[in-house]
């Protein structure tokens, strides 16, 4: 029987024993058990409180689209004019806590995941109609309509993209370079 007041402590390790894992395997095929050995608990108790790997897997991705949402919500109070809102988003979404490699890695096994499975598909949908909607708020002040519906796109396929070459290990490593050249590319954008 789990100890009353564990679960919230216990849910947070597993999802953060998710992370690890897949970050060390790069890829979505670890067990339950390899889970749960991670987070100090037993596979019983992880199979208790997220049924399916597949409930856990929706978990971490919920809980990884929480973090950024709410690091994104705290940044932006701070954003002066929507030049500011768009560069901190892409501040944001490169910041150290969400560029380390493991949560990259994580990001790209669901980015393939939500291929193959409707509800990680629905949660990636959520993540990159939030991501479009945070830089239209700073782009559509900037730019005619068109040209920001086009920016806020190539932004975040340029977030996604560098995101997949960090965790292939493949392109700029570090976040500091990674902004620069988004920054860069809203630079010319707005230039035009």
């Amino acid at each position: 029987m789990p100890k009353t007041g564990m679960e919230p402590l216990r849910r947070r390790a597993l999802i953060d024993a998710t992370i690890s894992a897949i970050g060390e395997r790069g890829a979505l095929d670890v067990t339950m058990s390899q889970i749960a050995g991670r987070a100090g608990v037993s596979s019983a108790l992880a199979h208790h409180y997220f049924g399916a790997k597949e409930e856990l897997l929706q978990a971490t991705m919920r809980h990884l689209l929480l973090e950024l949402g709410a690091d994104l919500k705290s940044a932006l109070h701070q954003a002066n004019t929507p030049r500011d809102r768009v560069s901190t988003v892409i501040a944001v979404n490169f910041s150290t806590h969400q560029f380390r490699a493991e949560t990259v890695a994580a990001w790209l096994a669901f980015y393939v995941e939500a291929q193959k499975s409707p509800s990680m598909r629905r949660l990636f949908i959520v993540y990159a109609r939030r991501l479009h909607s945070n830089l239209m708020s700073g782009l559509s002040a900037l730019l005619p309509r068109a040209d920001a519906l086009a920016a806020a796109e190539t932004i975040a396929a340029m977030i996604d993209g560098f995101y997949i070459r960090r965790a292939l290990k493949d392109g700029p490593s570090d976040a500091v370079s990674a902004a620069r050249l988004v920054e860069n590319y809203v630079e010319l954008r707005l230039a035009r």
